[in-house]
């Protein structure tokens, strides 16, 4: 009976010990999370896996910047999912195109549009001539959502599994916020010395920037606190959802209207101001729209 009792004062101070003294407390709350898993694939795009959740879809009503389209709502997703660590680079699409022997609408249609208060059409401006001086390593520009379908379809094909496309436009919001609820994953500021955007004119209360009149090689900032780069600004991102209103309640899971004469982009870009780069802006064009400033990053369904 006394040695049972014994053993017991010995757990009973264990547990006191290791669960409620305060420097184990501490060390319980300083411990680092588990890295959340990546995933590389055979042409070098590492993605990063995403939990599922519930969050507050668009902006509150007194947010800067922000546009009527923008209305909260909670949005639960139910399946992960991995997200592009970065927006597919040059050299991905060069690889793609080279295997594949794609042509872009840009080749094959006429050029790339420019907005100079109405879209224009240059001719010979395409994916590697995209009047911006860039590397491998920069992200991919002047491509329509067209052309990401057919890059889809071969890394498909490559991979031998139909798990990558596009980010839904909730799944990309999802991502872009980071756990966070305010304008950008930093914070209610974004800066351009932590992002490529035109700085020149900041939203209310923050300060102005530089205007770099370019893309920047993906991954030059920090990243979110999920580990993803360039959510904000340098590139537009295209996703896979028609352009719609969203709707008033809760949604799980959505996908976007079924039909539609829009694609919606994401992100901002080194071209746009720092309101266009905020998490839950929203953007559309059509879907054989292609642009110096709109690229894209991929999702993979695990």
């Amino acid at each position: 009976m006394k040695k049972e009792m014994k053993a017991l004062f010995v757990s009973l101070f264990l547990v006191y010990f290791l669960y409620c003294t305060p420097a184990a407390a501490t060390e319980a709350i300083l411990k680092p999370a588990e890295p959340e898993p990546k995933y590389t694939n055979s042409i070098g795009m590492t993605f990063v896996y995403i939990r599922p959740g519930t969050f507050i879809m668009g902006s509150p009503a007194d947010e800067p910047g922000r546009d009527s389209d923008e209305t909260q709502h909670k949005v639960t997703l139910t399946k992960g999912f991995y997200m592009g660590e970065t927006e597919v680079t040059v050299g991905q699409w060069r690889a793609f195109s080279k295997d594949s022997g794609y042509k872009t609408e840009a080749e094959t249609s006429g050029g790339t549009h420019f907005w100079e208060r109405i879209w224009v059409k240059k001719a010979g401006i395409y994916w590697d001539n995209p009047d911006l001086v860039q590397s491998e390593n920069h992200p991919v520009t002047c491509l329509s959502w067209n052309d990401v379908q057919e890059f889809i379809r071969w890394l498909n094909r490559k991979e031998g599994a139909s798990r990558y496309r596009l980010p839904t436009e909730a799944e990309w919001e999802y991502a872009a916020r980071a756990g966070t609820a305010t304008p950008f994953s930093t914070g209610k500021c974004l800066s351009t010395d932590h992002a490529n955007y035109d700085g020149s004119k900041p939203l209310a209360g923050c300060s102005r920037g530089s205007y770099r009149e370019t893309t920047v090689r993906t991954g030059a900032f920090a990243p979110n606190k999920l580990g993803l780069y360039d959510m904000h600004g340098n590139v537009w991102e295209w996703c896979q959802d028609w352009y719609g209103n969203y709707p008033p309640d809760s949604i799980t899971d959505p996908a976007g209207p079924s039909s539609g004469s829009r694609r919606v982009i994401r992100s901002g870009s080194w071209y746009f101001f720092e309101r266009r780069c905020r998490s839950a802006d929203r953007f559309d064009i059509t879907q054989n729209r292609r642009s110096n400033n709109v690229g894209f990053r991929l999702c993979r369904m695990p």
